[in-house]
């Protein structure tokens, strides 16, 4: 499995805000939009382009437009907080939802919730989900994609714990995981450490 770590300067400058303690959620969403679009279009270099002929107000002039149907998929609520990004760069963008409930005590995800568009086969399918934790919600949203006819997924996550990257690898070695960093560990209770807390609590000021 590809593991792409974003190398951009302005990826970790708007890291280093999301890990920030004293960050509030006005700046951490600010944050969170920035880097996800830093990630999201490097997990779009391979997108397919078409050649066309644009009118300028001069003339003629030749251009590239995307030639490939994307799909964004949200694993809920945290995803969300990346979505804003996805349809910045790709308006046309077809979204899904995926909402899983982690059981504090197990770490083991249970689905409540699946809404995906039609024909996933066609797609390039992005999954972003901020944190990679365990990796137990990962594969279960994975699965459910390949069910439902996805071939071509990327996973776009904010940071990765090396436990995740590994279950990710087993599970879904042809999955490819965009991210600008994977931190040292989990804690007993499955966060990631040094990690940024909890992503969706500070994201929507829930702490």
């Amino acid at each position: 499995m590809p593991l792409h770590l974003v190398d951009h300067p302005l990826a970790h400058d708007a890291l280093a805000t999301l890990r920030d303690k004293t960050t509030t959620p006005e700046h951490f969403r600010r944050a969170a939009t920035r880097i996800s679009v830093l990630l999201i279009a490097e997990a779009l270099k391979d997108l397919t382009s078409q050649s066309v002929t644009v009118q300028t107000p001069l003339g003629p002039a030749p251009g590239r437009t995307a030639g490939s149907d994307v799909v964004v998929v949200p694993v809920l609520r945290a995803g969300l907080g990346m979505l804003d990004a996805v349809l910045e760069l790709v308006p046309s963008a077809r979204v899904g939802h995926i909402g899983l409930q982690r059981d504090e005590m197990t770490a083991v995800a249970s689905q409540y919730y699946s809404k995906l568009p039609a024909k996933l086969g066609e797609s390039y399918v992005l999954m972003i989900d901020p944190m990679l934790a365990t990796g137990g919600s990962a594969v279960a949203a994975l699965d459910l994609l390949q069910r439902s006819g996805a071939k071509v997924i990327r996973m776009i996550c904010i940071v990765a714990a090396p436990e995740g990257v590994a279950l990710v690898e087993k599970h879904h070695p042809e999955v490819a995981i965009y991210t600008p960093v994977v931190d040292e560990k989990l804690n007993d209770h499955k966060y990631i450490v040094p990690g940024l807390g909890d992503f969706g609590d500070r994201l929507y000021g829930t702490i």
